[in-house]
């Protein structure tokens, strides 16, 4: 499986492609080479024969057939063409020769198979085109290019030109090169295949780079980059996957959070219709029982069965109930409005701590009755605040009521004042049980009570320490609970008294 990938990746694609494109190229070449080369130097050589003989049979006419020049001009034709030629006339006498360069005899004997071809050929020939052939020597073996080139005059043949040139030289050459071309063969394949593989390794190693980081990718695994800084369109590629990577790992990060505070939701949810569960559970049984003291109170005074002091306790009773009643279901309007979000604050300039004793001094029966001993330590009198004096007496109001009823008789409750430059901080402390460490964050929950049971001694519905969060939220107070060591403390800031112009 290992080399079948392999067979298939890339780089070994590249790598045959190149190898066999230069074996291709350079086994057309030599091939090229030892088929057409000697062929196309024949032809060459041909045309350079017949170009210059034209050129020196009309310096020959052009002479009036002067023995020396001509001479000159055919010793000048021999040796720049590596040729033997002979001028023949219409006689068939053999009118200029010349030798030089040394004897020739393949040369003299190809010649003189020319001319005996000639005498043969020359009464049925009429035509001045020249006769161009390929000679072979028996004995010598050297291939031999032959012109025969008859001069007319006025239609009439009046000499004839014999030329021999030798292709040995050409042949010998070939074979040469055809050895040299194996060596050189050999060698560049070598070399292509060294080169193929670094190329091929050049570009498939960037391939497998981001084939692996894509693979990470596809496994929601965003950590690995594609470290290629090449900049052509493979280095722009890993840029991009390196920035959708980057992407996606954000998007899943999000989402990612997104779920983690959609299952909190969810969690909190489920906590709050569980609490507005147990807050109905509560409601009913403590609207069942003022409802049935108030049904069965009514009842005996429609049936006149009490008469003076008797009478009037059956009237309390009634209108104390009443009372509750409606205290329970202005608490839910208050909450209700809070909640709504559009709730506006009316903030005014005034005495905290005259709002904070009118409280105290309100609540005096309720405290004497446990005989609790209420302390205060006001830093100083007529401390200024800026708020919304109404809701901020309603905090106080509940805060304390709630101290009142988680005090032991004979307990203590401290109420305190404290200013600084631009706050004010108001603290009540009663003496009494902790709240439990996973169950202090709770307290300020609607429909939350730490005690569970539904004593109506007790009283309350869970719902004073909530409205309080939200008017505190309101005037972006810094408020908390704390246990201290004799009970339980809390407290909220306000801000210092605001001027006119502001």
């Amino acid at each position: 499986m290992r080399q079948k990938m392999k067979r298939n990746s890339i780089g070994f694609k590249l790598f045959v492609i190149t190898v066999t494109f230069f074996v291709v190229f350079m086994s057309t070449t030599l091939i090229f080479q030892s088929t057409f080369f000697e062929k196309f130097y024949v032809n060459s050589k041909t045309k350079m024969l017949l170009s210059n003989l034209k050129k020196f049979e009309s310096d020959y006419i052009a002479s009036g057939r002067d023995y020396n020049f001509i001479l000159n001009s055919l010793k000048e034709f021999q040796d720049s063409n590596n040729a033997r030629v002979v001028v023949m006339n219409k006689n068939r006498i053999f009118n200029y020769t010349i030798i030089s360069g040394g004897p020739d005899p393949s040369k003299d004997d190809i010649l003189s198979a020319a001319i005996i071809r000639w005498r043969v050929m020359a009464n049925n020939y009429n035509s001045s085109q020249p006769i161009v052939y390929v000679a072979k020597h028996p004995v010598y073996n050297t291939n031999n290019i032959v012109i025969i080139s008859p001069m007319a005059v006025q239609n009439r043949i009046e000499d004839v030109f014999f030329v021999v040139s030798s292709l040995q030289p050409i042949g010998e050459a070939v074979s040469v090169m055809n050895q040299f071309y194996i060596y050189l063969y050999s060698g560049a394949l070598i070399l292509v295949i060294i080169i193929s593989l670094i190329y091929s390794n050049m570009v498939s190693k960037p391939l497998k780079i981001l084939n692996s980081t894509a693979m990470k990718m596809a496994e929601l695994d965003f950590s690995a980059k594609c470290k290629i800084k090449s900049k052509d369109e493979i280095g722009n590629l890993a840029s991009t996957l390196n920035f959708l990577s980057e992407k996606l790992s954000m998007a899943l990060g999000e989402l990612k959070n997104a779920n983690k505070k959609l299952k909190a939701d969810i969690a909190k949810e489920r906590n709050i219709e569980k609490m507005r569960r147990e807050f109905i559970a509560d409601v009913s049984h403590e609207l069942k029982t003022p409802i049935s003291l108030i049904e069965g109170y009514g009842e005996g005074l429609k049936d006149n069965i009490v008469q003076g002091e008797e009478r009037d306790y059956y009237l309390y009773v009634i209108i104390d109930e009443a009372q509750k009643m409606g205290k329970l279901v202005n608490d839910m309007l208050d909450l209700s409005q809070l909640d709504s979000g559009n709730y506006i604050l009316s903030p005014q300039n005034f005495y905290i701590d005259e709002l904070l004793l009118s409280v105290i001094k309100k609540y005096s029966n309720s405290i004497a009755d446990k005989m609790i001993d209420m302390k205060t330590d006001i830093q100083y009198r007529n401390i200024n605040v800026f708020a919304d004096r109404f809701r901020i007496e309603q905090v106080i109001t509940n805060i304390l009521n709630n101290a009142i009823k988680h005090t032991p008789d004979n307990g203590k409750i401290a109420a305190s004042i404290t200013c600084s430059d631009t706050s004010v901080l108001v603290e009540i402390e009663n003496q009494g049980e902790h709240i439990p460490d996973s169950e202090i964050t709770k307290v300020w929950d609607k429909f939350y009570k730490v005690d569970k049971s539904r004593n109506r001694k007790a009283g309350g519905y869970g719902l004073g320490l909530a409205i309080v969060k939200k008017i505190l939220i309101l005037h972006k107070s810094k408020f908390g609970i704390k246990n201290t060591e004799s009970g339980v403390k809390f407290y909220f800031t306000l801000n210092g008294k605001q001027n006119e112009e502001e």
